[in-house]
């Protein structure tokens, strides 16, 4: 059984993830066990160029920031479980939580993170009833949301990133992502606000 499973490897899949990761020191957070999906080939950063993000060197490429997420992810917090090579075909809800089918495999967890695109051509059973058109996109492309209150589509459901009913820019994927960490962490914390902070020593 998974704390949390987030579903996306993409720019708020790997954020949430690496926020949730970096908690692993907090008492409330130790043992919690933490997996992600990162199928990442439907991802828009494939085909991303960053001039205009605040950190990033211009010319950074979306491609490369998918890559190294992963890796960062790996080197930093280890005990985050990366499920790669695996589609997302169906989520169920039962006592303890819900069950997340895979085209291979299936996975208990006790909250679901969305982090995918916000296509129509999103089809994991299971999400049918809470697809609406997207809020904050032309009609004509077709997008959608999951109709959610601040992330939360239902009792330890969430959803992150455009999907969420945000705009496509890669600083706001990043941050709904991170957003949604932290509620999942103040959630583990009793309802205590949580943020997670790395200082530099001295």
């Amino acid at each position: 059984m998974f704390n949390t499973l987030i579903i996306g490897g993409g720019a708020a899949g790997l954020s949430c993830a690496l926020v949730l990761g970096s908690a692993k020191n907090k008492s409330f957070a130790q043992n919690k066990r933490v997996g992600i999906f990162v199928h990442q080939k439907t991802s828009h950063l494939q085909t991303a160029l960053f001039n205009n993000v605040l950190g990033l060197a211009p010319g950074t490429t979306g491609a490369s920031i998918l890559e190294k997420g992963k890796q960062q992810l790996t080197e930093l917090y280890p005990h985050v479980e990366q499920i790669d090579k695996e589609k997302v075909l169906e989520i169920t809800k039962f006592e303890e939580g819900f069950e997340v089918i895979t085209n291979k495999n299936s996975y208990k967890t006790k909250i679901v993170v969305v982090a995918v695109g916000y296509t129509n051509l999103m089809r994991i059973k299971g999400l049918e009833d809470y697809i609406e058109p997207h809020p904050r996109s032309p009609i004509e492309k077709e997008r959608i949301w999951l109709k959610n209150n601040d992330h939360l589509i239902e009792k330890n459901l969430y959803v992150a990133g455009s999907l969420a009913g945000w705009r496509s820019q890669f600083a706001i994927a990043t941050g709904s992502g991170a957003h949604v960490a932290t509620d999942i962490l103040t959630l583990w914390n009793d309802g205590k606000h949580t943020k997670v902070h790395d200082k530099v020593d001295g």
